[in-house]
């Protein structure tokens, strides 16, 4: 990332940019030269001795990268002033063979999936803390009655687990996605134009080796302009990021002070104002939600280089190289904060049972109006539940029941003994038991 000590920091963490910088991406070209020698070592088209020789020389310490990186101006990519300094480390014997057979974008392409696959186990283990985290809550508060919010407006009772339920439900969703992307990945190795014609009849051979050196899987061909693959990485990074700021934006709403519900973990000087002291932001929340709008910019670009020219892309290529880094410091980032925040919630659950309390009358309403509905008609049900909230003087439920007692429709139907037992929040709760033990048994077979 362009600025990585001023800002990087609120919005990711020390790893993922250890494991996203320069130093990261100078030791994945390293690592496939590397793997390319050994891999042509294995199929005879070089000696074992010409491999072990410049794989001993891809050691990343023998080069400055900050010098690579100026270099690589000339030749559009950091590829070749990389090859022009392997040469010289490995010396006479070697140099020839340095790069054997390949191009440029087979180096990077193969760099940036291990860069990715190292990252993704970073961001994978940090949605498995996320995970952990929800399925305990969703476990822990499965009787936390509170209110259901519909467009930020009182909706139905439901509980704190169901919420973290949905919350589990959704990292487990990104977790796949995520997973499924990064399996996909796989080595780059085509020459020139795609027919790996530098190989002659080995090169399907060397690619197989490739793959196996490194880890990654074989591809059925090169795959220079067909770039599904980063494109469904990207994808899969923008809902990972969007999962973790749906989580940190439900915190944000339920620290508002007028609702007090749950707050992010404190401590001295975190979510503090520099004006005013009374101030508890939600700064875990707002770094992730910064990352999360910045990596979803990012997105974009990556389906840009589905539309790549010919057999080698003009600019579409070239642009996925800095932005890869930064999707994935920024979406592991957004994990990090996010799940430091669900494993250190403050969860408020009286002010959650007083707020049920305060809207009970609104909360209820769709009860009241489906128990009515039967006897009344389901619109005049309505209707009649409308004008009594309306004529309500306050949100709670006695008031409810005493304004739809005062309505002779209603008072003809219903007593108001029915009506006071049907205000009890815990009665209407649907399914959410049902809901939360299955996503906590998915948790459970993932976690497996």
């Amino acid at each position: 990332m362009p600025t990585d000590h001023l800002f990087s920091h609120i919005v990711t963490t020390d790893e993922l940019l250890a494991a996203t910088g320069d130093s990261a991406w100078l030791a994945a070209m390293l690592d496939a030269e590397a793997a390319l020698a050994r891999a042509e070592a294995h199929a005879g088209v070089i000696s074992a001795e010409v491999a072990s020789a410049i794989a001993a020389g891809c050691k990343s310490e023998a080069f400055d990268v900050e010098e690579i990186g100026r270099q690589a101006r000339d030749g559009g990519n950091p590829v070749i002033p990389l090859v022009s300094r392997l040469r010289e480390v490995v010396g006479p014997g070697a140099r020839d063979f340095v790069h054997w057979g390949a191009t440029s974008q087979d180096i990077l392409d193969t760099a940036a999936v291990l860069v990715a696959r190292r990252s993704g186990r970073v961001i994978d283990a940090g949605l498995l803390r996320l995970a952990d985290s929800c399925a305990t809550l969703a476990d822990s508060h499965r009787s936390t009655v509170m209110a259901g919010r519909t467009l930020l407006q009182p909706a139905v009772p439901i509980t704190f687990g169901m919420k973290a339920a949905g919350w589990l439900g959704g990292v487990i969703d990104a977790r796949q996605a995520l997973a499924a992307a990064l399996d996909g990945l796989a080595v780059q190795l085509g020459g020139a134009a795609g027919t790996l014609a530098s190989l002659g009849s080995r090169g399907p051979e060397v690619v197989s080796a490739f793959a196996g050196e490194l880890g990654l899987p074989e591809p059925v061909m090169p795959w220079h302009t067909a770039r599904e693959r980063t494109a469904s990485l990207a994808a899969a990074l923008g809902l990972v990021a969007g999962t973790s700021a749906k989580i940190a934006g439900d915190v944000a709403l339920l620290m508002q002070h007028e609702v007090g519900e749950a707050f992010e973990p404190g401590g001295p000087g975190q979510g503090g104002s520099s004006t005013m002291p009374h101030k508890s932001n939600p700064v875990g929340a707002a770094a992730v939600g910064a990352a999360t709008r910045r990596a979803h910019a990012l997105v974009c670009l990556f389906f840009e280089s589905l539309s790549g020219e010919h057999e080698r892309h003009v600019t579409s290529w070239p642009v996925e190289w800095q932005s890869l880094g930064e999707l994935l410091a920024l979406t592991g980032g957004a994990v990090a904060r996010t799940a430091e925040t669900v494993g250190g919630l403050e969860v408020v659950a009286g002010a959650m049972a007083e707020r049920v309390r305060a809207l009970a009358g609104l909360l209820l309403a769709e009860r009241v109006s489906l128990a009515l509905a039967p006897r009344m008609g389901r619109s005049e049900a309505a209707a009649a539940v409308a004008e009594a909230g309306r004529r309500a003087t306050d949100t709670s439920a006695g008031a409810l029941v005493a304004s739809l007692m005062s309505d002779p429709r209603a008072a003809e139907v219903i007593q108001a003994p029915e009506l006071e037992d049907l205000m009890d929040p815990a009665g209407y709760l649907g399914s959410s038991e049902v809901w939360i033990d299955r996503v906590l048994a998915r948790h459970a077979e993932m976690s497996r």
